[in-house]
Order: C-alpha cells, then structure tokens, then sequence
C-alpha cells in the first residue's frame, strides 16, 4: 500500500482554511454578543435541556450558529494537524504549531461552556475573546511558516527594530485586551442581566485609546527607524500597511463612540481587530529571511533544519507568503 502523503501546497491550504475558520469564529462570536443572542441556547452542549437543534427563533438561531462555526474550526483545525504528521518534508514546528490550535479550541470550548453557565459573566467573555486571539495568533504562524521551508530565517534588519517591533507587538496586545475590556463596560452585554464591568463606559474608552495612541506611537517611531536605516522596501512598505490597517481600525472606533455604539459598526471593529493582529504578525514575520521549502519525495527534511537542504532534494519550490 502506498503511503499516504500530504505536501507543503496541500499543507499550506488546510492552514488558511484553519485561519479563515478562527476569523469566521471570532466573527460570529460578535454577532452572538451584539444581537443579545448569549443566551439563545441556554445549555452546552446541547441547546436547551436535551435539545440539540435550536428552537425556529432569532436569537437560538444565531447563537446555534455560532456553535455550527465552532464544529467547523474543531474538524478543519484537527484535519491540519493529522496532515502535519504526513507532510512531506516532515515539519516538527508545523506539528506543534498545528497541536496549538487543538490547545486552542479545547480553551475555548470550555471557556465557552462557562460563559453560558455564568450567564454571560463579563470577566469571562473577555477572556474568552483573549484565547480567541491567541488561537488567531497561532493560525496565522503556522499558514506564514507553512509557507516557507523550516528554520528561524536570517534577520534582515538591526537589532533595534526587531525590539522595536517586539514592544509593538506587546503594546498591541494590551490594547487589545483594553478594547476587549471597553465592549465589558459598555451597552452590548449578550444577553439580558449579564454582569458587566463596573467602569464608566466614557472611562474605560479614554484608556483603551490611549493604549492605542501608544501603540500607534511606537509604530510610528518604528517605521521612522526603518527609514533611516534604508532597511528593504518590501518591509517598509509592509509597515505602512500595518500603520494603514491601524489608522483604519481607529477611525471605526472613534465613529463607533460618537454614533452611540451601534451594533453594525461594533462588529466591524471587532473584525478589524483580527485584521490588524494577523497583519502585525505578518510585518514581523517579514523582517526575517526564509529558505524556500525542497521537496522530495524520498526524503524527509530534517525538523528543525536551519538552512541545510535535503540531500538530493529537487529544485526549491516557493510558496505564497
């Protein structure tokens, strides 16, 4: 019998599928929250009592979805890490990145199973959103490493930016999470009654925008580096993509406060969110250079090579970033 053999194109395409089905998850989580529909099904994980399907009614219907979306990400996510055991080249940094997604969704299925149960408790859908991003964070890694052959890369600009964007990248996550702590604060609750953080709305928006105004601030001081620096135009430019997907996100934001939080808009920003973070990722992963994957099909690369090719290894093939 032949053995069954998945290679680095087939590969890379069950990760974006993995990717678009976190998005499409963090998406639909919004839509349950900003429609009150946290409580359309009561129970997990049936919907209500021993009732699996949800009742012909608008809110069930939306929060059943939402849970149909989760089934969607568990296969696609558990179809990419048994395809990381039969990647050829085999790839021991896929392999883990690809069980961090499993890690990812158990988190989130069982924070999901207390947010219900704690009838939509603030505290606990912020963090439930936080795991959401980290699992975001971990789709986006592997499709960017699936990409290319294994190994770190060469860096391809100085020291200083590369801290530089670490602080960025740390700056983000804080915004993030006061962002996550804003939508606490304010009307979209999910549901009738749930608990929300106990910080004046207008209060805990002048905090989440000045964590972003600081975290523009940095992005701003490390695009001028790059600058100065003559560092390649591919990162520069990918930078002023990342600045534009900032400036982008905070325009929604502020229109979203002064028109009263609509719902619409409110969801939007929430997307935006995993644009800005995916784009993040991706303008720091760019500052590095990667070998491009060999293929052969009588070999096996060794995990973790650095930039020694497979003896014998056909002609370099190069993936999409």
């Amino acid at each position: 019998m032949p053995t069954l053999r998945v290679s680095p194109r087939a590969f890379l395409i069950l990760s974006r599928i993995s990717l678009a089905t976190v998005v499409l998850n963090v998406a639909t989580g919004a839509a349950v929250r900003l429609t009150g529909s946290g409580l359309g099904c009561p129970d997990w994980p049936t919907c209500a009592h021993q009732r699996i399907t949800p009742p012909v009614s608008l809110h069930p219907l939306i929060e059943f979805g939402n849970r149909m979306v989760v089934t969607a990400l568990v296969v696609s996510c558990l179809v990419t890490y048994v395809a990381s055991f039969l990647r050829r080249p085999a790839r021991r940094d896929l392999r883990w990145m690809s069980g961090g997604l499993i890690l990812g969704i158990l988190g989130e299925s069982v924070l999901g199973a207390v947010v219900v149960y704690s009838k939509l408790n603030a505290y606990v859908v912020m963090v439930h959103f936080m795991v959401g991003i980290a699992l975001l964070a971990v789709a986006v890694e592997l499709c960017l490493r699936a990409a290319h052959g294994s190994g770190r890369g060469t860096p391809v600009v100085g020291r200083r930016v590369l801290i530089l964007t670490r602080v960025y990248l740390g700056a983000l996550i804080v915004a993030v999470a006061a962002g996550t702590a804003t939508t606490g604060a304010g009307p979209h609750a999910g549901g009738k009654g749930a608990k929300r953080v106990p910080i004046g709305l207008s209060d805990m928006s002048r905090i989440h925008a000045e964590t972003v105004l600081v975290t523009g601030a940095v992005l701003l001081f490390l695009l001028w580096t790059l600058w100065k620096s003559d560092a390649p135009a591919h990162i520069q430019e990918s930078g002023r993509l990342l600045l534009a997907a900032m400036v982008v996100q905070g325009m929604i934001g502020y229109t979203q406060y002064f028109t009263h939080l609509p719902s619409l808009l409110v969801g939007i920003h929430v997307v935006g969110a995993t644009v800005v973070v995916s784009t993040a990722l991706w303008f720091h992963h760019g500052l590095s250079d990667h070998r491009p994957e060999t293929v052969d099909e009588g070999d096996v690369e060794p995990a973790d090579s650095g930039d020694a090719l497979v003896p014998g290894a056909s002609a370099p093939v190069r993936e999409p970033a």
